[in-house]
């Protein structure tokens, strides 16, 4: 990624960019604001979250992003983890996880331009698939996933690309 992308949804224009430091209390919030986040996220105490942040952050295979409203307030965040590998004919591979946004952005559209972002970031990076894994309990998720193309394998879903 360099810089920053736009995603335009419902007429409203997000902005996508690297996630710095000073987004991580936002970030931890959106995993706060889950039904499974909610009972193994804390903000009590960010120092956890820091050392996370600084590995991802230093780490060139992870891309850890930042969703903007039009407002500027962080709604929404992924992270895009590549994985180079000798299957498939040493094909590259995207996991994204971590895929989160504010409860007030939901069912607009931004989830779906925000996976289209990390598809088309995936490709630009030379991926020929991304992944995911999904909780079992989240079946309006794996409906999502479904809809964008996604398919149920093993434990997770891929997408070829």
């Amino acid at each position: 990624m360099t810089g920053v992308d736009e995603l335009h949804v419902a007429g409203a224009t997000y902005r996508v960019r690297r996630a710095t430091q000073e987004d991580l209390a936002e970030i931890v919030g959106l995993l706060l604001d889950d039904e499974l986040g909610s009972g193994r996220e804390s903000a009590d105490d960010l120092g956890p979250y820091r050392e996370a942040f600084a590995a991802i952050d230093a780490d060139p295979a992870q891309l850890l992003v930042a969703v903007e409203d039009p407002a500027g307030l962080v709604v929404a965040t992924s992270q895009l983890t590549f994985i180079p590998g000798l299957a498939r004919r040493g094909a590259w591979r995207a996991q994204i996880e971590a895929v989160r946004l504010a409860a007030a952005h939901r069912s607009r559209g931004l989830g779906a331009a925000l996976f289209a972002w990390a598809i088309d970031e995936s490709r630009r990076r030379g991926c020929a698939l991304i992944q995911l894994t999904t909780d079992k309990k989240r079946t309006d998720a794996h409906r999502f996933y479904d809809r964008l193309g996604f398919t149920a394998s093993h434990e997770g879903y891929k997408m070829m690309l």
